[in-house]
């Protein structure tokens, strides 16, 4: 029997928290840099270059990239060959909690949407699960703001739209979102499955790495026009104009019904903090 020990989930998560509401990632870091060096417009260039260096005092002074240090959302994919005899789950709470009191980062979470009354602690996370072959244990965890988030987006599109549809559709969102989700952007967009399961894919799609490409052709495609068309919108950096409104768009399909053609877009802002740790089983 293979498992893997309750503290070490705790403290793994711990630790990814604490790190990734300071440290930006090189990759995206490299896609500002290049935004930057590309970049036309003075006040564009000027906003950028404010992002790059807001990103070098959080990581030297240890403090957050943003005062909005999110909402915690996970996916974890669980080998098959492991057993558990706690709740993963409340480990990964736990480890949540841990992470915003003891890195003394903003508790942004109410218990119920009407009450508004804060946790405290910053939990409960959104978790998703998915299971693997084998003995190991991958979280992959961002702290998602809620500013980005807010100016996310699902539409029911008749399958007579197509694909025009849905360029359509992701443009309007971004267009009329301006400023509002701090953009450079990461665009995650979900085609098919139903109502509930296209979001997932939209939000699954931005924690892909910032430089890959779609393996489904007709996916990539449409990433890479997205891509052009979002960044010819002139809504540029924190909205105020310029060739560079996002960084990529990540594009995940799914099969749908024949009547349907759902798709979300979930918006990551600049600070596109996230992390990842692969746990390994061992023996009891």
């Amino acid at each position: 029997m293979l498992t893997i020990e309750k503290v070490l989930v705790i403290d793994s998560v711990k630790e990814m928290i604490m790190e990734s509401t300071v440290v930006l990632d090189k990759t995206v870091v490299d896609k500002l840099l290049f935004a930057y060096d590309s970049e036309k417009s003075v006040l564009a260039k000027s906003v950028l270059e404010k992002i790059i260096q807001n990103q070098e005092i959080a990581r030297t002074e240890n403090i957050p990239l943003c005062q909005d240090t999110g909402l915690v959302v996970c996916f974890v994919e669980v080998g098959r060959n492991l057993h558990f005899d706690y709740d993963l789950s409340e480990a990964i709470n736990e480890g949540v909690r841990r992470g915003y009191i003891e890195g003394y980062l903003r508790k942004s979470v109410v218990a119920h949407p009407l009450k508004r009354v804060n946790t405290k602690d910053n939990t409960p996370a959104v978790i998703h699960y998915d299971f693997i072959p084998g003995n190991e244990l991958k979280i992959h965890l961002a702290p998602k703001g809620g500013g980005s988030e807010n100016m996310s987006a699902l539409k029911m599109l008749s399958p007579a739209d197509g694909r025009e549809g849905i360029i359509d559709f992701v443009l309007k969102t971004i267009k009329d979102a301006g400023g509002r989700p701090c953009p450079p952007l990461i665009v995650g967009v979900g085609i098919g499955g139903n109502f509930e399961h296209v979001a997932y894919l939209a939000k699954k799609a931005i924690f892909r790495q910032i430089d890959d490409a779609s393996s489904v052709m007709e996916d990539r495609l449409l990433e890479e026009e997205l891509l052009d068309k979002i960044n010819k919108l002139d809504v540029g950096p924190m909205g105020l104009r310029g060739a560079t409104t996002a960084l990529a768009v990540k594009v995940e399909s799914a099969p749908c019904h024949i009547a349907s053609l759902p798709v979300a877009i979930n918006l990551q802002c600049h600070s596109a903090r996230k992390k990842e740790v692969t746990l390994y089983g061992k023996k009891a």
